[in-house]
């Protein structure tokens, strides 16, 4: 019975790899039936098939991704992200474009708003109008604050609701980074929407991101969602720059107390596990909010505030991360 075993897996053996000297050094029949004692290098190219595989498929996705190609003469970009909505990102990402302005006035910086479904910098920009068109076909973005804005709500009603398909807002994305006279810009801010959607992956595979800045209050709600945008940037290979805490505490302006509302370093505790640096931490003010709303972000409007001052602290440390990378 044996005997017929081994003769049968012999012809197995033969079918597969072909009649070779190489296909096993020996197979030898023991007390319990068939023993392959040593196998020839068809078998550990057997093993060794699922690896291939694996690398044959990754190399096949990546022939399927866009070439990144640069924003015509934009030299770096810095995309502002969170994982949900809510914890201040779009005014972190307006208040860091004026305070790299306001650190160093030779840096020329732009603002790019992405949030097709939910566009702020309209309004945190006070700036109304439509982009006019240059000869050959660009937009020109709007200005204000010396910081030139490139955003959707200049180009559908203020109260429009936009109802898109995943295809059609990448084509948005497409025509709001191709087709508008940028300039020349050392840095342009880009506020990302909330989530890790096809904004996201259309941005970052069709771009070079020089680095992602995560905003996120130290609320453990707010800090899982930080979490997976962080780790969604890693994946596409993009340097995470660090962390900004916002809303860290609220100062009474009565009594001076300070409270931690949404808790207490949150978001350096997250830092700390992701390996990342803390940019810095902006305090819960009234007048960070009334500032925003009316147009008037409090870097231009209170620059000798501890506010402002807490957002120029970040725009440096943005700076900083981004020359040691490039070095």
């Amino acid at each position: 019975m044996a005997l017929s075993t081994y003769y049968r897996l012999l012809h197995m053996y033969k079918f597969t790899f072909g009649n070779s000297a190489n296909i096993l050094s020996r197979i030898g029949l023991g007390h319990n039936g068939i023993t392959v004692l040593a196998c020839s290098k068809h078998a550990v190219r057997f093993k060794s098939s699922e690896a291939d595989r694996k690398e044959k498929q990754r190399q096949h996705m990546a022939k399927g991704l866009p070439k990144q190609k640069p924003v015509a003469g934009v030299k770096q970009v810095v995309v502002v992200a969170s994982g949900k909505g809510g914890v201040g990102k779009s005014t972190t990402a307006v208040n860091l474009a004026l305070g790299i302005s306001a650190n160093d006035q030779t840096k020329s910086v732009g603002l790019l708003d992405a949030d097709v479904f939910g566009p702020s910098i309209p309004k945190l920009m006070n700036l109304k109008g439509n982009p006019e068109l240059t000869e050959k076909n660009l937009m020109r973005p709007l200005v204000n604050y010396g910081i030139p804005c490139m955003s959707m709500g200049f180009l559908v009603e203020e109260t429009a609701p936009i109802v898109w398909r995943g295809l059609m807002v990448m084509s948005a994305i497409e025509k709001l980074l191709r087709q508008v006279d940028w300039g020349h810009l050392d840095y342009l801010v880009v506020d990302m929407p909330p989530g890790t959607g096809d904004v996201q992956l259309t941005i970052t595979q069709n771009i070079p991101v020089a680095g992602a800045v995560i905003v996120s209050t130290p609320q453990d709600i707010a800090l899982l969602d930080a979490r997976r945008g962080a780790e969604m940037f890693r994946k596409v290979n993009v340097p995470v720059l660090g962390m900004v805490q916002n809303m860290s505490v609220f100062q009474c302006p009565n009594c001076q107390h300070q409270t931690h509302i949404f808790g207490t370093d949150g978001a350096r505790e997250l830092a700390h596990t992701l390996g990342v640096d803390v940019l810095g931490d902006v305090p819960l003010h009234l007048n960070i909010r009334e500032m925003s709303d009316r147009g008037q972000p409090v870097v231009v409007s209170s620059p000798d505030s501890p506010e402002a001052e807490a957002y120029r602290k970040v725009a440096s440390a943005v700076v900083q991360r981004l020359a040691a990378l490039s070095d």
